[in-house]
């Protein structure tokens, strides 16, 4: 007889889990920063500046943080290792660009995390037929590039600088109730994401040699295998 030894998964999430993070990629100028900016509003009813990674409260025990990819390869790679949802924007008038593909094959090789497409720029589109055709294409192409049945939202006009509320109200409930499973190859390669920086140095030492050696604090989140 053959015996068959089932792994023990062990429950290593923490009590007070790290918030969850949800990475925005596109081509510049596609609506990225608009996106961020929208999201906060509608979790925090306040206009904020996007100058690095953002973290919100989107439910009793559950947080986000909103992290915009910057348009180069090493960005990339370090977003596509440590994003658990990846909003990937589209620009309707031109389809999809070098970028997303690029994108696309770098998270494929760190273990491929959830990924959501968002079509914007739909008001630029003249007339109900032009706008529905251009749909049905850029959803087919997403299903073939993502995989069959991947969610794509739809953000078709602004008002003040912002997405449509309704829009946003809906892609925030996806966000806030969306459930993730731990991927195996992140499981194997621990990383910690960095959301803010300290210098530590004393002032005095600065004033003396601004060249001099500085101490810094990062502050962030332990997460997938243990590093020691």
């Amino acid at each position: 007889k053959q015996w068959y030894q089932r792994r023990v998964r062990v429950d290593r999430t923490p009590v007070e889990p790290p918030p969850t993070c949800v990475a925005v990629v596109g081509p510049p100028r596609v609506g990225k920063t608009t996106l961020i900016k929208s999201l906060v509003k509608h979790y925090t009813k306040q206009n904020v500046q996007v100058k690095g990674p953002l973290t919100v409260v989107t439910g009793k025990n559950r947080r986000v943080t909103f992290i915009e990819c910057p348009n180069d390869i090493s960005s990339m790679i370090d977003v596509a290792k440590v994003a658990d949802l990846v909003l990937l924007l589209v620009d309707a008038n031109f389809g999809f660009e070098m970028e997303i593909f690029e994108f696309l094959n770098i998270a494929q090789a760190h273990g491929l995390p959830r990924v959501m497409g968002v079509l914007t720029h739909l008001d630029q589109l003249k007339g109900g037929k032009s706008m529905n055709k251009t749909k049905r294409t850029l959803k087919h192409r997403f299903w073939t590039e993502v995989y069959q049945g991947a969610k794509l939202f739809y953000l078709s006009s602004m008002s003040f600088d912002l997405y449509n509320n309704r829009e946003i109200l809906n892609l925030a409930r996806f966000i806030s109730v969306m459930k993730f499973k731990v991927l195996s190859w992140r499981a194997a390669h621990p990383f910690m994401v960095v959301d803010r920086v300290e210098d530590m140095t004393a002032p005095e030492v600065l004033h003396q040699d601004h060249k001099c050696d500085r101490s810094v604090a990062l502050y962030g989140w332990m997460r997938g295998a243990n590093m020691l």
